[in-house]
């Protein structure tokens, strides 16, 4: 006789949005139901800078930027909230303002946290690299540095640090410009 199996149960976005709310955030990682943390300060003032720079450029260049909380369905199982993200303009067609967005950003950015930091560089990274996410922005505001890795053949490579006094710049944005010193005040 075959010894018994625990069954563990996924949580798909459908249950997810039957969930009360909590007034929590949540992510989906293969099914795995995670809650997300809230913010510090910090946290939210290089969200805040981050956002505003890539605004500014969408303003100049075209595109579209977006800040958490917003569900990104990528798969009925995964279910993720960048701090920032952004659809260039050559995809904007893709987003409806008033339904949820199911498709991966061009570039995904999270602002780490000490809560988040092994998620951030662990599960979330591989998700967004298999989605096909083109950039994937990890940006430190204790060491005020940022981790910038592009989609190779569906694999994240040519990590690219951007240290203090650096400009931090986009091979998918060939017009941003990013002095680290603006985003670390």
């Amino acid at each position: 006789m075959a010894p018994e199996k625990a069954m563990q149960l996924r949580t798909s976005y459908a249950d997810l949005e039957r969930m009360p709310d909590d007034g929590r955030r949540y992510e989906l990682y293969d099914g795995e139901i995670v809650v997300v943390p809230t913010p510090l300060p910090r946290h939210q003032d290089v969200v805040f800078r981050i956002a505003k720079a890539l605004d500014a450029y969408a303003e100049r260049c075209g595109g579209r930027m977006f800040i958490a909380p917003l569900d990104i369905v990528l798969s009925d199982y995964n279910v993720l909230q960048p701090d920032v993200l952004f659809f260039r303009a050559s995809r904007v067609h893709l987003i409806d303002l008033d339904r949820v967005t199911r498709h991966a950003p061009d570039i995904a950015v999270e602002v780490l946290s000490p809560s988040t930091r092994k998620r951030d560089h662990g599960r979330k990274m591989e998700i967004y690299e298999q989605y096909g996410v083109r950039e994937y922005w990890l940006v430190n505001p204790i060491d005020r540095s940022v981790e910038r890795y592009e989609l190779v053949r569906d694999h994240y490579e040519g990590r690219r640090d951007v240290r203090r006094g650096d400009t931090l710049t986009s091979p998918l944005l060939p017009e941003l410009e990013i002095p680290l010193a603006s985003l670390f005040a």
